[in-house]
């Protein structure tokens, strides 16, 4: 009989209901939906399918447990009774690596932290007889949440986040995550074939690249590793077996054109270094040119950005210089494209010359942003 427990694969608020689709394309089975996560029942095959496969959550957790505590007695006593010796074994190293408390009696992190850590150790004391643990072995990251005074406790089974999927350098931190990008694509229902893609402002090609690896189902997790691949109760062969099936269903026959650009040379070379790191160069079109410049043969297709913003420009007039030369942009070159751009600016609809047909709001790296949809020909009805 496999073992079964509930699962946890968190997201950035506003990405809840991409990730719950994405767990429904699996197979998962007893989704729910909360704020900034996706519970689930599986199993270890479960689990390492989540990690290589989830393109939008941002880890994935084991649910260890869910309580009330008014008390750092009742916390301790509530920590205590999780079954911690199923999982860490004896030279295991269980540090709790994250703590928030958030409108709950009991509000200090550290406190929180000290007291969980000493039920825990008390807990391992009575399975493995001894007083010391040396945790000299696999990482066991533990994570408790408290909100309104209900404890939520789970064990990272990811390590690094799931936005790591390897093909970016890490010293070049893009602006947009490889988890919200992915999720940009989803909700702009591109997935190759006819419909040819564009990114004019490309930066390092995240937009691009989830764009091809969504395309071609390139797991985004298959060429990675995670913290749980290191415990000792989770089979070699279910990680295995796992990435064979991620790599068995990649499709390179689908028709796939990727436009990339970007006015920094700088920027284009880093681009193009993560695009070979990605293994996709085959499928990306890139360019070091002013977006006002670029020229696609096809008529219709989707045009994803995250042009610069506020944050990440000197003042409100270039701003609104940049927006007012995009919607020139596209209603000239591209009169029968979707397109879509995310952006925290406020009053992006009136510089930019007309009214999304859909506006959704998201967190990008913590900064409100709204995701402006305008459809072409190629999403008839806004399909």
């Amino acid at each position: 009989m496999k073992r079964e427990f509930s699962i946890i694969a968190s997201s950035t608020m506003g990405l809840e209901s991409i990730v719950k689709e994405e767990c429904n394309k699996l197979g998962f089975r007893n989704i729910r939906t909360l704020n900034g996560r996706v519970e689930f029942k599986g199993d270890f095959e479960t689990l390492a399918k989540a990690n290589i496969h989830l393109r939008c959550a941002d880890r994935v957790f084991v649910k260890m447990a869910e309580f009330k505590a008014l008390s750092y007695e009742e916390l301790f006593q509530e920590v205590k009774k999780i079954a911690w010796e199923d999982w860490i074994e004896e030279n295991g190293e269980f540090p709790i690596s994250w703590v928030s408390s958030v409108k709950s009696k009991l509000y200090s992190k550290a406190d929180i932290q000290r007291i969980a850590k000493k039920a825990i150790v008390e807990r391992l004391k009575t399975k493995y007889q001894r007083e010391m643990f040396e945790e000299t072995g696999a990482k066991y990251r533990i994570k408790i949440q408290c909100h309104h005074d209900v404890f939520l406790v789970m064990l990272d089974s990811s390590g690094e986040g799931l936005n790591r999927r390897g093909y970016r350098s890490l010293k070049n931190e893009a602006p947009l995550k490889e988890t919200m990008a992915a999720a940009l694509i989803y909700l702009a229902k591109w997935q190759g074939g006819e419909r040819a893609f564009l990114d004019p402002m490309c930066g390092t090609g995240t937009l691009a690249i989830e764009a091809a690896m969504i395309a071609r189902n390139i797991a985004p997790g298959a060429n990675r590793n995670f913290a749980s691949e290191e415990w000792s109760l989770i089979p070699e062969e279910v990680w295995i077996e796992a990435r064979d099936e991620a790599f068995s269903r990649e499709d390179y026959e689908k028709k796939v054109k990727i436009y990339a650009s970007d006015i920094d040379e700088e920027t284009i070379q880093i681009a193009r270094k993560n695009i070979e790191r990605a293994g996709v160069e085959e499928d990306i079109l890139l360019s070091c040119q002013d977006f006002r410049e670029v020229k696609v043969k096809e008529k219709a297709g989707a045009m994803i950005t995250n042009p610069p913003y506020g944050e990440r420009l000197l003042d409100l007039m270039e701003v609104e210089e940049l927006y007012r030369n995009l919607g020139e942009f596209c209603r000239k070159h591209l009169p029968k494209w979707s397109y879509y751009i995310i952006t925290s600016f406020e009053t992006f609809e009136k510089v930019f010359g007309k009214k999304a047909m859909k506006n959704r709001k998201l967190y990008n790296g913590g900064i409100k942003c709204y995701y402006y949809q305008y459809y072409g020909e190629d999403r008839v009805n806004g399909r």
